[in-house]
């Protein structure tokens, strides 16, 4: 699904491009206008340097505990020239601490298209790193595939559920309403959901 250029350390994701223009309209009515926005599972970097010039007075944290993805997040920062970026950090969202992003409050955190193709520890771990870091009223935005009521929203995404499944048994799509439960008990209440092209959600979540 990533493609490298072995010469610049550069990776494309192709949905990146598909689904960055509907993010963003959903980012510019929800994030706060100035502090740190932290993103989990940055991947290509391909996102943070695309939102990062929309919102200059935010500083982008972007971290993925990959190497090759903390180098290509590392290289679009540099190609694109973006000012507002700050140089990738190793975080495993799964883990209790999240190193030196834990020594001050943050205004945000982002989690683009992770807690499905992860084990549910990387999606706990997510939700108690947000109850951690998140400053009163902070917001953690989450986007991808969801199911509502236990039930898949779209035929296609019931398909490609089950192809994680097939790939790793402790990945697939999470239902809504269980990460919404185990949000609450970090301290995040669910304050909106969006519907997002390719029925995918933007998840709006708030540090109370």
């Amino acid at each position: 699904m990533t493609s490298a250029d072995r010469h610049s350390g550069l990776s494309s994701a192709p949905a990146t491009r598909r689904n960055r223009e509907p993010i963003l309209a959903v980012l510019q009515r929800v994030l706060p206008e100035a502090g740190k926005v932290l993103e989990i599972a940055s991947g290509s970097g391909e996102h943070v340097t695309f939102f990062a010039p929309q919102f200059p007075d935010l500083v982008w944290q972007p971290s993925d505990p990959h190497p090759g993805s903390r180098a290509s997040i590392a290289a679009w920062t540099a190609e694109l020239e973006t000012q507002n970026v700050l140089p990738p950090l190793d975080i495993d969202a799964a883990a209790a601490d999240w190193g030196a992003v834990e020594d001050a409050a943050v205004a945000a955190i982002l989690c683009i298209n992770m807690i499905h193709i992860a084990p549910w520890d990387a999606g706990r771990g997510l939700l108690a790193g947000a109850g951690r870091l998140l400053a009163p009223r902070g917001l953690l935005y989450l986007y991808g595939p969801f199911q509502r009521g236990g039930r898949h929203t779209a035929p296609s995404n019931a398909a490609f559920d089950e192809s994680l499944r097939a790939q790793n048994p402790d990945w697939g799509v999470r239902d809504l309403d269980m990460v919404a439960a185990e949000a609450h008990g970090q301290g995040l209440d669910l304050a909106e959901v969006v519907d997002m092209p390719a029925n995918n959600l933007s998840v709006i979540l708030r540090k109370r």
